[in-house]
C-alpha cells in the first residue's frame, strides 16, 4: 500500500537514504516500510554523533533522514541551520508523542518545527557482576563510576576488560560526575582534573569504541563497559540467549548519568524530503515503534505504543527509571566551536596515551 500525498513521483523510483546508529531499528522496520510504501530504504551506519555532525556540516551528505542526539548536537545543528522544517500535514501520529518530551524539545526547537523524538535512554555501565566481584570482592557496589575511574579498581578489572565510549562528551561528563563536579563544565581547571583522572586509568582501558562492547559484554570478553542503555540491555539478552553462563546487568551510577534523546531530522539539502517524511510517518505508528523498542531495548516517546511494549521492557527501571533515579540524570549542554576543538584535542591525546 502506498502512502498517498507524500511522493512527487512514481513509488518505484523513490529511495530514502537513511543515516542512523548501529542496530537502531527492528530487523523488519525498513523492510516493512518498503512493503507498505514502495520506497526503497538505503541505510548507512555511524557510531558517534561526531561522525554524523562532520558529514552534515560539510554539506551534500546525500542523506534524507538522520538521527542525532539532541544535546548538544541537534541543538548546535539547529543554530547552524542545517535542517529543514517539517511538513506536519504529512506526519499523522505526532499527537501520540509524550507531551513532556515534546515540551522539553520545544525549549531548543520552538514549535517542534524540525525535530521528532525517536528513542531516549541513559548512558551508564554494563557490568558482568560475577567477574567484577571475583576481581573486587563480593560486597563491591556496582552502581558507581568508580569501577572505571578509581585507578585501583580499574587496575584489578583490567584483566577481565574495561571499555569506554569513543565519545569525549560522554566520557568527560562521566569523569566529572564521578569527581563531584559539574558534568557540563568547560572550565579549564575542571577539564584538566578530568583529563588527569582519565589518564590515570588509561592503561587499564582495553579500547574506546561505541558499539563493539555489545558483543564483547555478551560473550564475556569484557566485564565493564561505558555504554548506552539499550546497547547494554541488548548484550544482556544476547548473553541469556547464548546460555554460556555470562550474566550482564545495567546500572545507572549513584553519582549521576547522562539522559539523552535521539531525534529524527531532515537535512536542508536532503535529496528526497518527501520520502523522509514518509519514513517518519511510518515510525510514528505505535506498532512499528513498539516493535523497534522491543528489539533494541530503548524507551520510545510514543504514548500509544506503551501498551504494545513487552512487560520486560515496560517494567524495567533501568529503561524507564523511577523519579528518584531521574533526579540524578542530566543532559549535556551546548558547546562553542572553540570548546569542541579543545575537548577533541584533549581526547585525541588521552586515547593515544600521551
Amino acid at each position: 500500500m502506498l502512502v498517498s500525498g507524500l511522493l512527487p513521483a512514481r513509488a518505484e523510483e523513490q529511495t530514502v537514504h537513511v543515516y542512523n546508529w548501529n542496530d537502531y531499528f527492528a530487523p523488519d522496520t525498513l523492510t516493512g516500510f518498503e512493503k507498505e510504501t514502495g520506497i526503497r530504504a538505503v541505510l548507512d551506519l555511524y557510531d558517534s554523533n561526531e561522525v554524523l555532525e562532520a558529514k552534515l556540516l560539510a554539506g551534500s551528505s546525500g542523506y534524507d533522514l538522520v538521527f542525532p542526539t539532541v544535546h548538544p548536537f541537534a541543538v548546535r545543528h539547529l543554530k547552524a541551520g542545517i535542517y529543514q522544517p517539517l511538513d506536519k500535514s504529512k506526519l499523522p501520529g505526532l499527537e501520540r508523542l509524550d507531551a513532556d518530551i515534546m515540551a522539553n524539545l520545544a525549549k531548543v526547537d520552538p514549535g517542534n518545527q524540525y525535530l521528532v523524538p525517536y528513542m531516549w535512554g541513559t548512558t551508564a555501565l554494563g557490568i558482568n557482576p560475577d567477574k567484577v566481584r571475583a576481581a573486587l570482592g563480593e560486597d563491591t557496589p556496582l552502581d558507581t563510576w568508580g569501577l572505571i575511574f578509581d585507578p585501583e579498581k580499574a587496575k584489578k578489572l583490567a584483566g577481565c576488560g574495561i571499555s569506554l565510549l569513543d565519545d569525549p562528551t560522554e566520557v568527560f561528563a562521566a569523569a566529572l560526575t564521578y569527581l563531584g563536579r559539574d558534568p557540563n563544565s568547560q572550565a579549564p581547571e575542571d577539564l584538566e582534573v578530568a583529563a588527569e583522572l582519565i589518564k590515570k586509568v588509561r592503561p587499564y582501558i582495553r579500547y574506546f569504541h561505541s558499539s563493539q562492547y555489545i558483543s564483547d559484554l555478551a560473550n564475556g570478553a569484557t566485564c565493564v563497559a561505558h555504554g548506552y542503555s539499550g546497547d547494554i540491555l541488548q548484550a544482556r539478552e544476547r548473553a541469556a540467549e547464548a546460555n554460556q553462563g555470562v550474566r550482564i546487568v545495567y546500572r545507572i551510577p549513584r553519582e549521576g548519568a547522562v539522559l539523552w534523546v535521539d531525534v529524527m531530522a531532515i537535512p536542508k539539502d536532503a535529496p528526497n524530503p518527501a520520502a523522509a517524511h514518509a519514513l517518519i510517518a511510518y515510525l510514528l505508528k505505535p506498532e512499528v515503534i513498539a516493535a523497534a523498542s522491543n528489539h533494541i531495548f530503548y524507551a520510545n516517546p510514543n504514548s500509544a505504543a506503551t501498551p504494545l511494549l513487552s512487560p520486560e521492557l515496560r517494567d524495567d527501571p533501568e529503561i524507564y527509571p523511577p523519579p528518584e533515579v531521574r533526579a540524578r540524570l542530566f543532559t549535556p549542554s551546548e558547546r562553542s566551536e572553540r570548546e569542541i576543538r579543545n575537548l577533541n584535542r584533549l581526547w585525541t591525546r588521552l586515547k593515544s596515551g600521551r
